[in-house]
Formats: structure tokens, C-alpha cells, sequence
């Protein structure tokens, strides 16, 4: 290999500095998503929330943080990324201070708001400055390795360490936790990162930030609002149709904007239109079965929460592997394989599942086994997917990008496991006072993983015949012949 590839694989003391900062707040905001799953009864119990009341916890954060994201991500654009990133770490900080300390319902739904308006504004420019401070090429992918492995680390942890500190202390710990490390990120930011904004800064698009943040507050609450009323109900329905209306007079406001938030011709690029359908189906599949197994886990083997959370655990380690190999996998595969490929092994171990049975220790194999490596397939094609939906931007759009991106990770989260619950209470049978037997859970979770890893299969298929990519190139001002290097996504359309 010749040397000025190799440099180029090689970061410098200040890169590996900045991307501590940058990785350790991404992690920080993926255990922040899981981290109170384990505690929410208990939560419910000290605060006085209702059983109809209690799903708000989640869903005020999963609203905020979805429906903000595209919006905050061009305004890091805008304003300069590590302006808007230390906004959002002392946002974090502050009302994670404020959720421990909550006394009523009201105060916890309004730090929970805060938390998911902070995870919009930090998640974008922390990945657009992960994005700015690597060339685009091999040691760009692999700092987007190391934050999917992070990312995926931080998602299965979180609800392992919310469990331990919930038995161990209080849920309140949950929400603390975060201060001192929200206080060491903001500090670490301040000295390390430097700012990148754009040189032509043109006024927000009002218009159409307007209806794409409204259209997307919609579409998450009609996708909670059916995990709450069900499919049938006419408020899910209506509310989705109010999202597919400001969704669409977005698209049409872009058209005719002169300083557009999302360009259209951005929106319609064939690496970023593909890479996101990646991401959309990876992310919202992978939780749609945490979600069944959870039920599996519990109710057919009778594990314990904290079983079930360490169960989890094999996921998180394969992840974990999955990210630290997946920039050597893509150097060969290219960003168009590597995607397809963690697609198609993700959708295999999960459709493997659905031969689980009553029968505690197989079952209990069958998920270590097949979550641990459909969690290194899983990071893969996230990882993929974050290359795939940032190459051929520019660095001036890089926070439109990321921002995409990272709006299609929440939305995935929020997707996957109402649409994924209804698949499989279709085959619960008779219920008893609401309630499924063993026996109907055990039907119910396996169909509904049959479909969930069908989906991911029909997903790679898909991307791998419609996502063109273009010859490989080398790095800017590196010339090689190495059949390694990372092949350029074309953006046209």
C-alpha cells in the first residue's frame, strides 16, 4: 500500500481528541434513549402518572427528538456546528438535573421534552463535525464505524445500567448520571473543537421549516398514537393524514424556496434517498425486535427484567465488534455492500428466530446467538448507511445531511415497534382480560420476527439493485491503485 494511503488511515492527536468528545456525546444520548425502559413503572408509581398517561415519558422525548432533528442540523449549517453542539450539551445537562429532581408529572414531561430537543440539536452537529473533521474516505468511515459501535454499545447499556441504578439507587440516577458527564462533554467541546460553519450563510427557510418540523411532530405522534389506540382508530389515521400533508407541502415549499432548508436536488440524491431507506429499515426493524424478544424473554421464558436486559447484553457486544470492523469491511465491499451485507445478515438472524420455542434453554441459545451476530450485521449497515447519505454532499450541507440521517434513526426507533406490535397481536388468539397466554405470545412474536426479518431482506434487495454507485475513487490528493479505497456514492439523482 502506498504511504499517502496509509497516512490517510492514520488520525492526528487533536482528530483523535475531538472525536472523544464527539463519540463520548453520542453515546451519551444513545444510553439516554434506553436508560429509563426499566424504570418507567416506578417512575409511574413516585409521580403520581397514570397508566394512560405514563407512555407520555417516552413519547414527549421521541417527539421532540424526531421532529427537530432536520431543522436543528440546517441551522448547524448556519449558525456553525459547535456553536449549536455546546447549546445543546448545556441544554442536556440542565434538564437531566431537572428529571431527577421532578415532584409532578408536569415537571418530569417538561424535562423530557428539553432532553429530546437537546438530543435534536446535538445528535446533528456532533455527527456533521464527525463528518467535517475527516476527509471523506477511509478515515471518515472509520469514525462513523466507531460511533455506530457506540451507538448500538449505548442503546443496549443503557437499559442494563438504568436497571442497576434503579435497584441499586433511584430512577432519579438515571437522569443524574448525565450532569457531570454533560458538564465534562461541554468543557471538552469548548477546547477542542473547532467551529465549522458555512461561508455563505442564506436566511432559514420559515416556510418550510414550519411545515417539515409540524409534519414530523405529526407523523411520530400518529405512529405513538397507534401503539396507544391501535390501527383502526381514527385519530391515528387522521393525525397521519395531517403529517402527509405538511410532509407534502414541505416538498412543494423546497421547490420554489431560494434558500431552501432541505434542497430538493439533496433530498432526491440517489445516496442519500437509498442510504436513509437503509437506515430506516435497520433501525426500525432492530427495535421492533428488541421489543418482541423483550415479550418472548419475559412472558413464554419468564426471565426477569434484568435477565432480560443482560440477555441484551450479546447485542451490545456485537455491535460493538461489528463497528470497530465495519470501516475494514466497507474498504473492501465498498459503502453500497457493506450496507446490503449488514442488511442481509441482520434480517437473516432475525428471521432464524422464528423457530423459537417453549423451551427455555434452546430459546435462550437461539437469542444470544443470533443477536449477537445480527447486532454486528445490524452496525454494519448502520454504519453503511451514515457513509452512503453524507458522500457527494458538500461540506456547506453537511448538517442537512447528518441531520437526514439522524432523522431517520429517531423515526425508525419511533416506527418500528407499533407497526411490529400490531403484526403480532394479529396472532395472540383469544386474549383473557387483555391478556395473550404464553402460548398466544409465543405465535404472536415469532410471526411478527418472521416479518420483521423478511422486511430487512426485501430492504437489502431493494438497495442493492436500485443504489448505483459510482468507480472507486481515492481520497483528494491521494493517488493509489489500491482496490481498497472507499468507492465514491454518486449524489445524482
Amino acid at each position: 500500500m502506498p504511504k499517502t494511503h496509509s497516512a490517510e488511515l492514520s488520525m492526528t492527536g487533536k482528530q483523535k481528541t475531538i472525536l472523544v468528545v464527539l463519540l463520548g456525546a453520542q453515546f451519551m444520548f444513545a444510553v439516554d434513549f434506553s436508560i429509563l425502559t426499566v424504570a418507567l413503572p416506578e417512575i409511574g408509581s413516585d409521580l403520581g402518572f397514570g397508566l394512560d398517561s405514563l407512555q407520555w415519558v417516552s413519547t414527549a422525548f421521541a417527539l421532540t427528538a424526531a421532529g427537530f432533528m432536520l431543522l436543528f442540523g440546517r441551522i448547524g449549517d448556519l449558525i456553525g456546528r459547535k456553536n449549536l453542539f455546546l447549546v445543546g450539551m448545556a441544554l442536556l445537562t440542565v434538564s437531566s438535573l431537572l428529571g431527577g429532581l421532578a415532584t409532578s408529572p408536569e415537571l418530569m414531561i417538561v424535562a423530557r421534552v428539553l432532553q429530546g430537543l437537546a438530543t435534536a440539536i446535538v445528535t446533528p452537529s456532533g455527527m456533521a463535525l464527525i463528518t467535517t473533521s475527516f476527509p471523506e474516505g477511509p478515515l471518515r468511515t472509520k469514525a462513523l464505524g466507531l460511533n455506530g459501535a457506540l451507538l448500538s454499545l449505548g442503546f443496549a447499556g443503557g437499559a442494563i445500567l438504568g436497571g442497576v441504578l434503579t435497584d441499586l439507587l433511584s430512577w432519579r440516577w438515571d437522569f443524574f448520571i448525565n450532569v457531570p458527564v454533560g458538564v465534562a462533554l461541554f468543557i471538552g467541546g469548548v477546547l477542542v473543537i473547532s467551529n465549522s460553519i458555512a461561508e455563505d450563510r442564506p436566511k432559514l427557510d420559515v416556510p418550510g421549516s414550519i411545515t417539515v418540523t409540524a409534519g414530523l411532530l405529526a407523523f411520530v405522534y400518529g405512529i405513538t398514537s397507534a401503539e396507544r389506540e391501535g390501527w383502526d382508530s381514527a385519530q391515528t389515521w387522521a393525525t397521519l393524514l395531517v403529517a402527509a400533508v405538511l410532509l407534502a407541502s414541505f416538498y412543494l415549499i423546497e421547490l420554489k424556496a431560494a434558500a431552501p432548508l432541505a434542497p430538493v436536488r439533496v433530498l432526491k440524491a440517489n445516496s442519500v434517498k437509498w442510504g436513509n431507506l437503509g437506515g430506516l429499515i435497520t433501525f426500525s426493524m432492530e427495535s421492533a425486535l428488541s421489543f418482541l424478544l423483550t415479550l418472548y424473554l419475559q412472558q413464554v421464558l419468564n426471565l426477569t427484567p434484568f435477565q432480560t436486559g443482560l440477555m441484551f447484553g450479546f447485542l451490545g457486544l456485537g455491535a460493538f465488534i461489528g463497528g470497530t470492523f465495519a470501516s475494514k469491511i466497507i474498504a473492501r465491499t465498498g459503502a453500497k455492500g457493506g450496507l446490503v451485507l449488514g442488511l442481509a445478515v441482520q434480517g437473516v438472524m432475525t428471521g432464524a428466530l422464528f423457530w423459537l420455542s417453549e423451551d427455555k434453554s434452546a430459546g435462550i441459545a437461539a437469542v444470544l446467538f443470533t443477536t449477537f451476530v445480527g447486532g454486528f450485521g445490524h452496525v454494519l449497515a448502520i454504519v453503511s448507511y451514515t457513509v452512503v447519505s453524507t458522500s457527494g454532499i458538500e461540506d456547506r450541507e453537511q448538517g442537512l445531511a447528518t441531520g437526514l440521517a439522524a432523522m431517520t434513526q429517531q423515526v425508525g426507533f419511533t416506527l418500528g415497534i407499533p407497526v411490529m406490535s400490531a403484526v403480532a397481536a394479529s396472532q395472540y388468539g383469544d386474549l383473557d382480560d387483555g391478556v395473550a397466554s404464553a402460548a398466544g405470545v409465543l405465535d404472536g412474536t415469532t410471526f411478527g420476527i418472521l416479518v420483521d426479518g423478511l422486511v430487512v431482506l426485501a430492504g437489502a434487495l431493494v438497495i442493492s439493485l436500485l443504489l448505483r454507485r459510482a468507480k472507486p475513487a481515492a481520497p483528494a490528493g491521494v493517488t493509489t491503485t489500491d482496490d481498497s479505497a472507499e468507492p465514491n456514492l454518486t449524489a445524482v439523482p
